[in-house]
């Protein structure tokens, strides 16, 4: 009997540290929908450097972030959908295609992370979007910032 009591123990413990994390600093955030868009990356030669901008929109209810949604642009305001990456509507690179899919789709896990963990400090960077991940920052750091209470 007493190895079923260790093992309830053990398993409430385990399932204490499930779903969202706290957020840090105690921060509190008011009630409502809030959008923000980070600086514009400009693309100089360098690859790594991007080009255009992102748009966070985060919902708040009851104190808590329930709901992101990141988006990336080109300069020009085109969104960067399943067509980012080729030239005239084609695949002419398939390398540069594959990285700029990859890039695009982090934009999603940079929103989940954020409605998961309740803290922008704990998002982890998806290698070959860094970019995408500073632009996320940037935005929802704002976001975040016209929430607080």
């Amino acid at each position: 009997m007493k190895k079923i009591y260790i093992l309830a123990a053990a398993c409430a413990l385990a399932l204490a540290g499930c779903g969202k994390s706290s957020k840090k600093n105690d921060v509190s955030y008011k009630d409502g929908v809030y959008t923000a868009k980070s600086s514009e990356h400009i693309n100089s030669g360098d690859e790594t450097e991007g080009n255009g901008y992102g748009i966070v929109t985060i919902t708040i209810e009851n104190g808590e972030i329930t709901d992101c949604q990141f988006k990336t642009y080109e300069l020009d305001g085109t969104l960067k959908d399943e067509n980012y990456g080729k030239e005239n509507g084609e695949i002419a690179n398939k390398e540069f295609y594959n990285r700029a899919q990859k890039a695009m789709a982090a934009c999603d896990e940079y929103a989940n992370q954020l409605v998961m963990k309740g803290d922008l400090d704990s998002i982890d960077v998806i290698s070959g979007a860094t970019v995408n991940y500073d632009e996320f920052q940037e935005a929802a750091g704002e976001a975040l910032a016209e929430a607080e209470e």
